[in-house]
């Protein structure tokens, strides 16, 4: 098909879902922004199949306006995770924040607001970052679901931290309805110096389409670690864009457990020098599972160090992808980047895609990147089952060190252990 004929299938795509779509209604600043975002849908069209970072992924399901339903599991045989950590609590049902359900924001020692509140003001200092990294980000690839999140999102949490944080601030998603449909939109401003732990957990929703956007500022730290839960059908997009200052530092990491179709997209810039990123996640899958990470991350000043760590373990027709770049400005000499994505793959019916890319345009640099899939290795497993381990225990051994790498890319250990213990727990329930 023509690209001209392809577009403009996109565009009329774009425009039959947004027919029957009103943008909310909001203060000027937030108005202005939801309106630029839903003019750069319509010129971008909605994603099909076609496109060259969604070649390896069907974006039906996250774009049309019928969904399949997902049942409502009861999840009572252990708890969920975070609940060790002393963190501020600030749960959604279904996509929409329920503050009888939540703690104090207070008690975390950083400014906390609802989307939804601040939106009907004049002047917030969100304005200054909400739809603004999106559009950033739609370069050189264009990310349609996130300008219709901007574009129509009601839902989300505005944090800011001028210091360290007392607590780690906890985003708990629940799920009571199994058409459920969520769209947040959540800000976080780290100021100079200061430091955030941001947590996510929960099932969300049947469907839900997500975004962060982040903006460290120099010497600032954002620890972002996430959990995407055991629902079996849920589908979803999640984006996170991240702008770092000069020594500024991110650490993301995602655990992904099942799920029919989820794709998680980051694109972070490292605008300062001496900033460094570490993107990882850790993935297990099994049956109609469908992961997909697409990575983006742009060095554009000196001195500036990436990582971006992802294994998946996948069996029983489970398919996994990863689509990684590093960019590298002419202006960021020095720069230290490194990419690695591996698969485990359990049987002969799973299957993983990847793409990984390197551009760059500087000429001191260290950068380094690589992709691998295969089985369990046999030679290891026939050392553990000869000193007397069982083969369930010496495959799930095996398995728990292979993810053990992402893993490490958790800044705080009790949080990796207990990450540790739940994959641990899903390789007993599918052995």
């Amino acid at each position: 098909m023509p690209r001209a004929k392809l577009k403009a299938q996109k565009r009329d795509a774009a425009q039959a879902r947004l027919a029957a779509l009103s943008l909310p209604q909001g203060g000027g600043w937030v108005t202005r922004a939801r309106t630029a975002a839903r003019a750069r849908l319509l010129d971008m069209g909605l994603p099909v199949k076609r496109d060259e970072y969604w070649r390896y992924t069907d974006p039906r399901d996250l774009t049309s306006d019928q969904f399949a339903a997902a049942k409502v599991l009861k999840i009572t045989d252990e708890e969920p995770a975070f609940s060790a950590v002393d963190r501020v609590k600030l749960v959604f049902v279904d996509g929409v924040f329920d503050a009888l359900a939540s703690d104090d924001p207070a008690l975390a020692g950083v400014e906390i607001s609802l989307l939804l509140d601040v939106a009907n003001t004049d002047l917030h200092w969100a304005q200054d970052i909400y739809g603004k990294l999106e559009a950033r980000g739609q370069l050189p690839v264009e990310r349609p679901l996130a300008a219709f999140n901007t574009a129509f999102a009601q839902q989300g949490v505005l944090i800011r931290a001028t210091a360290k944080a007392a607590k780690p601030v906890a985003l708990v998603y629940l799920r009571s309805h199994e058409h459920a449909d969520a769209i947040m939109h959540h800000i976080v401003r780290v100021e100079q110096g200061a430091e955030l732990t941001l947590l996510e957990n929960g099932p969300v929703a049947a469907r839900f389409n997500q975004v962060i956007e982040a903006e460290i500022g120099a010497g600032g730290t954002l620890h972002h670690v996430r959990t995407q839960g055991r629902d079996h059908d849920r589908a979803g997009s999640a984006h996170l864009f991240a702008q770092l200052g000069q020594g500024a530092q991110l650490k993301s990491f995602t655990l992904t457990a099942n799920g029919r179709l989820v794709r998680n997209e980051a694109m972070i810039w490292l605008d300062g020098q001496g900033g460094s990123a570490h993107i990882a996640g850790a993935t297990v899958g099994d049956g109609a599972f469908h992961h997909d990470d697409t990575v983006f991350v742009t060095h554009g000043a000196q001195g500036g160090e990436s990582r971006q760590v992802f294994k998946k373990v996948l069996r029983n027709g489970a398919v996994g992808v990863f689509q990684g770049k590093i960019l590298v400005e002419q202006a960021a000499q020095q720069t230290d980047g490194y990419q690695i994505s591996q698969a485990l793959l359990l049987d002969e019916n799973a299957q993983f895609l990847a793409k990984p890319e390197l551009e760059i345009y500087a000429d001191d640099v260290k950068c380094s990147h690589g992709s691998t899939s295969g089985e369990i290795d046999p030679a290891q497993l026939f050392y553990l089952r000869a000193r007397g381990v069982p083969e369930a225990k010496a495959k799930m051994l095996l398995v728990l060190a292979f993810l053990a790498e992402a893993l490490d890319e958790i800044a705080d250990p009790d949080l990796a252990e207990d990450l540790r213990g739940r994959m641990e727990s899903w390789l007993q329930r599918h052995s």
